[in-house]
């Protein structure tokens, strides 16, 4: 159980820091964090840290996939979790 939350919380502040790191290169108009790196960190535990960085740095928030897909992913997440624990 120990090892599951220290792999969750370190995968949402890479998660989040992908977000933040994304952002600042966006805004200097340099090489960016591929979208699909981005919904790859929500997808294996760091949706919520994803959508924390979204919801901070204003960041994808116009792109409908992310502002749709992130909180789904967090949905599928959470049952998955909770069928586990169960």
């Amino acid at each position: 159980m120990l090892l599951l939350v220290c792999y969750l919380l370190a995968i949402n502040v890479g998660a989040l820091w992908a977000m933040a790191y994304d952002k600042g290169q966006a805004k200097r108009r340099r090489q960016r964090v591929p979208e699909r790196t981005l919904f790859l960190l929500a997808a294996i535990g760091g949706s919520p840290g994803s959508i924390v960085g979204m919801r901070i740095w204003h960041h994808k928030t116009k792109h409908i996939s992310f502002v749709m897909g992130m909180p789904a992913i967090l949905v599928v997440q959470v049952v998955i979790l909770y069928a586990i624990l169960r």
